[in-house]
């Protein structure tokens, strides 16, 4: 199957992979047959790329980063803590984030498991839900993205724990933005910024009294948002000022943020997202940590069109753990003209690198399959 912009899909092509709501149930199933109205829908939901069935391509494997279940039942959990923060003013805040605590651990020890029985890189655009709220979803993504650098660093299992609960809350305070600002489709005035940036704080003081929250969990809150070269916020920290987790948190919180469909912007494809990471390496981001979010995460999906610096185009067909930029490849097309698939290892063949990518299908039959 094909991984392709929602927006490019011709109508009528079969979907190639489930899309679920956030109580895991099936919204649209393998086989459906898109219609423009539904692509529509698809795209009113946040849904930028899809799996799209295609008969040179249908027999790759795709795995999912964690199961199903486990994905919805950690977004209800985040989502259930959360909205008590929000809304409910009767009981207190340390209570509900003390009781959530001993749930996270566990939620946590859960997806460690499932991350390090897994040889294959994190790939999150296998997962294709629709979530109401950001914020939750959000929050998992970045506990996935954390725990994945976390371990590629090798970092000890409590050091983990303590990661992975500062992960999950290190948007707590945004619970205190109004959710006009929160989900704001355009520019965000001054007021309204300073407001935003006040999430950092405010989670800092939700997090830092909590008897079973150990304080690194509320710094991870605190520094999320601050950069190397001292340009971040709210304290301007630079370097080592900044603690490993809070520099972690930086770089799992930007590339979730920069891939995700947003009110205001559409998601990136994950190699644009560490470009942006690149760019930032060593002013803005920890280049140890960068490269090690290389090394764990799916930088090219499965499903991915790409094209070979010698002019070959194909699609990525599987990963290489720890070398994300050089998948192995299934060629389709030489000099235009469409071949008979092969495949062609970059891990092995070093003289040649991807050098774009496309999520247009083009080709018509992908219609009628």
């Amino acid at each position: 199957m094909r991984l392709v912009a929602t927006t490019s899909v011709n109508e009528g092509a079969l979907l190639g992979k489930a899309i679920y709501n956030d109580q895991g149930q099936i919204l649209l199933n393998v086989g459906a047959r898109l219609e423009r109205k539904i692509l529509n829908r698809l795209m009113e939901f946040g849904i930028d790329f899809l799996y799209i069935k295609d008969p040179d391509t249908d027999d790759l494997l795709l795995s999912n980063s964690i199961s199903d279940e486990l994905r919805v039942n950690a977004i209800k959990s985040i989502g259930e803590s959360f909205k008590q923060i929000q809304n409910d003013t009767t009981i207190s805040h340390s209570f509900v984030l003390e009781k959530s605590a001993k749930k996270f651990k566990k939620l946590i020890s859960i997806l460690l498991d499932e991350l390090q029985s897994s040889r294959e890189l994190l790939n999150m655009l296998s997962d294709v839900f629709m979530h109401d709220h950001y914020i939750f979803s959000h929050s998992l993504n970045v506990t996935l993205y954390a725990l994945a650098i976390g371990i590629e660093m090798k970092l000890t299992p409590k050091e983990l724990e303590q990661l992975g609960l500062g992960a999950i809350l290190h948007d707590v305070g945004k619970m205190k933005v109004p959710e006009e600002v929160l989900t704001k489709p355009g520019r965000l005035t001054g007021e309204e910024f300073q407001i935003i940036k006040a999430h950092a704080e405010d989670g800092f003081q939700l997090l830092r009294n909590i008897p079973t929250v150990p304080l690194i969990v509320a710094h991870c809150a605190f520094q999320h948002h601050e950069r190397m070269n001292g340009s971040g916020y709210p304290r301007g920290l630079k370097g080592d000022e900044i603690h490993l987790f809070g520099r972690i948190l930086g770089v799992a919180d930007v590339f979730d943020a920069v891939t995700s469909n947003r009110v205001y912007r559409p998601a990136m494809l994950p190699h644009e997202g560490l470009e942006i990471l690149y760019s930032g390496s060593g002013t803005l981001f920890d280049p140890k940590v960068v490269d090690a979010f290389r090394r764990a995460v799916a930088i090219y999906p499965i499903g991915l069109t790409v094209l070979l610096s010698d002019g070959r185009k194909g699609v990525v067909a599987a990963q290489n753990p720890g070398l994300s930029e050089r998948p192995v490849v299934r060629i389709l097309e030489e000099n235009g003209l469409r071949v008979a698939p092969y495949e062609i290892n970059l891990k092995t063949n070093l003289s040649l690198m991807i050098v774009s990518c496309d999520t247009i299908l083009k080709y018509e039959y992908a219609n009628n399959y």
